[in-house]
């Protein structure tokens, strides 16, 4: 960019700027001062949010759990939703 160019920018984003203000002092003088008030309207509600966010990590640690046992530890995927095999797991662990 030459100079010349990035000067009327710079004069334009100014007059932009002031022109803004003059409007707004223009505006606050005559009473047309509005106030407009954000308001966010949720696509879900929170409640939803939560219970997708549980539904989604549940689903990933069935998904881990048939992975890790199944083919990673060269068992039946299906086997590692099951209470017997859960069962058989706490028994080794706690020595019976």
């Amino acid at each position: 960019m030459t100079d010349e160019v990035k000067d009327e920018q710079k004069v334009q984003h100014t007059s932009n700027a002031s022109k803004r203000k003059q409007h707004q002092a223009a505006k606050a003088e005559s009473g047309e001062i509005n106030k407009t008030w954000w308001v966010q309207i949720r696509l879900f509600p929170i409640w939803l949010r939560i219970l997708l966010v549980l539904a989604l990590l549940s689903g990933a640690i069935a998904a881990g759990l048939m992975i890790g046992y199944g083919y990673i530890g060269d068992g039946e995927p299906k086997n590692a939703l099951k209470w017997e095999t859960w069962q058989h797991i706490l028994d080794i662990m706690k020595g019976k």
